[in-house]
């Protein structure tokens, strides 16, 4: 990437597995790509683990001829088209860590599988898989970068661990003295924590439970606690409003086939309750200051204050 190809504001997105991006923040992805501004992408893992939703595809499993984390690069290559982000990258390298699996702690939450692969991304060394992302924090200087908060959202040790790398990258990409072969020193200006609204989410489950749907995310009480990665709305400091790019979010969505079935819960969520349940999608800041907030007290932006 040469200096005339830089646009003036540029997004980094940090995640764990194809599909994580998707869900999380593919509106605001199509709608600053729409905008001209720079969004890169840089996914930890292949995704190697990850449940099989497409009876035919259960070959590539893990268990059988492991060859799914291939298969997922060229999903979220065909996710990237879907939303003009052509600018992604594999941490390290395509290969370089593996997905660390995962199973269901009894409270709800991930936790580590007992058994994980020696390249699994839990096992990382820190400052290893962080200057790698220091590199590309160099290189692409952005001035806000999104990642996972510290408990990854609901608890999947890929999530956690690219939590740590990214946090840590930050802080070492702005230092001088650290590492000079990478690149000039950058200093990331914000950095937000991915998160669903509160108030959001009672209101498209209400909705959805009216409907009579008792399926979709099963157990979740509207009234009743919601998961870790599900903030009060008191805790969140932005709002992107990415719905003129739903479109976009959602064909996305559905080019990780092997891990979202457009009868699933995000689908549901769009028909039942309507385009805006998924496409303002909200976040909770961790480094930098926040800029100018709408009518509701939160950014719209999350470049928001900076020039």
């Amino acid at each position: 990437m040469t200096d005339g190809q830089i646009p003036d504001q540029r997004l980094l997105l940090v995640h764990a597995h194809p599909d994580d991006e998707s869900i999380g923040q593919g509106a605001t992805m199509a709608k600053y790509v729409a905008e001209g501004r720079g969004v890169t992408l840089v996914t930890c893992t292949a995704g190697e683990m990850g449940e099989i939703l497409v009876p035919e595809l259960e070959h590539l499993a893990a268990d059988k001829d492991d060859t799914l984390g291939e298969h997922r690069r060229t999903e979220l290559a065909d996710a990237m088209s879907a939303l003009g982000v052509t600018d992604h990258r594999f941490l390290g390298g395509f290969g370089t860590y593996r997905d660390s699996g995962m199973q269901w702690h009894a409270d709800g939450h991930a936790i580590a599988a007992d058994t994980i692969h020696d390249n699994a991304f839990w096992y990382a060394d820190l400052l290893e898989a962080a200057n790698h992302l220091v590199s590309v924090i160099r290189e692409v200087r952005p001035q806000v970068l999104v990642t996972y908060d510290e408990f990854g959202g609901y608890g999947h040790p890929d999530h956690v661990q690219a939590h740590r790398v990214a946090t840590y990258a930050v802080a070492l990409a702005a230092v001088p003295s650290h590492r000079p072969d990478l690149g000039e020193a950058w200093d990331v200006a914000k950095v937000y924590w991915g998160a669903m609204s509160a108030s959001r989410m009672r209101a498209g489950l209400r909705s959805l439970r009216e409907a009579g749907d008792l399926t979709t995310f099963e157990g979740m009480d509207p009234d009743g606690p919601l998961p870790h990665f599900v903030a009060e709305d008191e805790a969140l400091s932005c709002a992107v409003d990415g719905t003129a790019h739903i479109a976009a979010k959602m064909a996305a969505l559905a080019a990780h086939r092997t891990q979202i079935t457009t009868d699933g819960p995000f689908f549901a969520l769009s028909n039942n309750v309507g385009a805006e349940a998924m496409g303002v999608e909200f976040y909770r800041i961790a480094k930098g200051t926040p800029g100018p907030v709408g009518p509701d007290g939160l950014e719209t932006d999350l470049f928001a204050g900076l020039s």
